[in-house]
């Protein structure tokens, strides 16, 4: 489990046949290998893990599943990617839970200044859209993020100077995809509701 708080921009450096190097500033230990980090959003498991001078590279598998669900597939060396590391018990819960598994791809549709912030308007897969709700929790690119507002397939969120320095939204442009998990809260209640009498 994930909170969706960044704590590592890495990068792609490699990609062979589902398989992916990335670099990061995490001092990974090989005996390490096994563990979970959450890759723009999506939960993968490192294969091989090679410490370097400024943290580590390690290698990820990924599925056809993976990649015909995610923006993986669109993965090239010099990607830069949002990391986080998953809960150890005790560690602060900042974000929201986030699971790592991929609901599906949004697309940013405007990006539009507001004061020091930025305010992202995206287009949700329309089966996605009833779990989204204003002033609840999404997930994209790994990012916990709070729903600004929702109309129909489309919805708005805020990134802080902050969030935008230390992960990758600094960087994006109207176009781009991203990873989308809904709320795994939002997610059972409509699946409840089905069962309602």
């Amino acid at each position: 489990m994930f909170t969706g708080l960044i704590t590592d921009v890495g990068e792609v450096i490699g990609r062979t046949a589902g398989q992916f190097t990335l670099r990061t500033g995490y001092f990974l230990k090989p005996e390490e290998t096994g563990l979970s980090i959450c890759c723009d959003g999506v939960c993968l498991t490192a294969t091989a893990i090679k410490p370097i001078s400024t943290g580590a590279e390690f290698s990820v598998d990924v599925s056809n599943e993976t990649l015909a669900k995610t923006t993986l597939d669109n993965w090239q060396p010099s990607r830069r990617v949002n990391l986080e590391r998953s809960l150890r018990a005790g560690d602060e819960l900042g974000g929201h839970i986030v699971s790592g598994h991929v609901d599906g791809v949004a697309k940013i549709l405007s990006i539009t200044p507001d004061g020091d912030s930025k305010r992202f308007l995206l287009e949700a897969p329309e089966h996605l859209s009833r779990y989204i709700a204003p002033k609840g929790s999404v997930a994209l690119d790994g990012t916990s993020l709070t729903v600004n507002e929702v109309a129909e397939s489309r919805f708005g969120v805020n990134l802080i100077p902050h969030s935008l320095t230390v992960t990758t939204w600094g960087a994006k442009t109207p176009g781009d995809l991203v990873n989308l998990e809904v709320d795994v809260f939002a997610r059972y209640v409509a699946r409840l509701m089905e069962f309602r009498p």
